[in-house]
């Protein structure tokens, strides 16, 4: 990571005590500009050893009087790297949670993150829209609709229009989201649409109606989907150092 790359994306979203909460981050790695905002999943290896896994970032904040750059995240294994190890019960497309979020600086998030993810193949595939349907959304204010149902549905209905606005400037692709994990419920919700719609023209998919029936539309790039229903303890972490608890009141 690039000395002095982090920046905090777009306005806070809330202060109490010493901590100011923001929505999203900027940082470099390798020489590429990257925006991590609440509610992306990631991936991540926590030491260099350790198995790929996803990240869900769930908070960000900073801590005014150490000036400490903080986030809290989800984590997600698949279920053959975790300490029981895949069996007959575990889905195609399951992955498994740690049971504790993990607390990071940021500096030591963004040294965790994966750039090259071309070797994960786990999860359902969704392909991304049409390039005609892409142009119609950009013409006609779905677009903008489709940002906002998601700001409501994902992330706790914040305003997410100034962290659109400066990744569209990084020319980052703006669904940033290579792979999802879904709740089981959700899931099957997906794949009762799925199959609903197998042959129905793609469009449909970014319907309100479908959306909120639990459809999913991948605007740039195509997304692995994937699905939790169960935790579990993750050993190593306890040895990582680069967590700290110390910051744990908000994780």
């Amino acid at each position: 990571m690039e000395p002095n790359s982090l920046k905090w994306v777009g306005s806070s979203c809330g202060l109490h005590g010493p901590y100011i909460f923001y929505k999203a981050f900027k940082c470099t790695r390798d020489g590429k500009a990257r925006i991590l905002a609440l509610g992306d999943f990631f991936f991540v290896r926590c030491k260099p050893e350790d198995p790929i896994c996803i990240a869900e970032l769930q908070l960000l904040w900073e801590e005014r009087t150490s000036k400490q750059l903080l986030s809290s995240s989800k984590l997600y294994f698949l279920p053959e790297d975790t300490p029981q190890g895949r069996s007959v019960a575990h889905g195609e497309h399951e992955v498994i949670a740690v049971s504790e979020k993990v607390i990071v600086r940021l500096q030591d998030l963004v040294k965790w993150t994966v750039p090259d993810f071309s070797g994960w193949a786990n999860g359902l595939k969704v392909e991304p829209l049409k390039p005609s349907v892409l142009r119609e959304l950009g013409t006609n204010g779905r677009r903008e609709a489709l940002h906002r149902y998601r700001e409501s549905t994902l992330t706790s209905g914040l305003n997410f229009k100034d962290v659109q606005r400066e990744r569209a400037q990084l020319g980052q692709e703006e669904d940033g989201r290579k792979v999802l994990v879904l709740s089981y419920p959700q899931y099957c919700r997906y794949r009762s649409v799925l199959a609903r719609l197998r042959e129905q023209p793609s469009s449909l998919f970014i319907d309100h109606t479908v959306l909120a029936l639990g459809g999913i539309a991948a605007l740039g790039g195509s997304t692995r989907i994937l699905y939790c229903r169960d935790t579990f303890e993750n050993p190593t972490l306890l040895q990582n150092e680069s967590i700290c608890d110390e910051f744990g009141e908000f994780g």
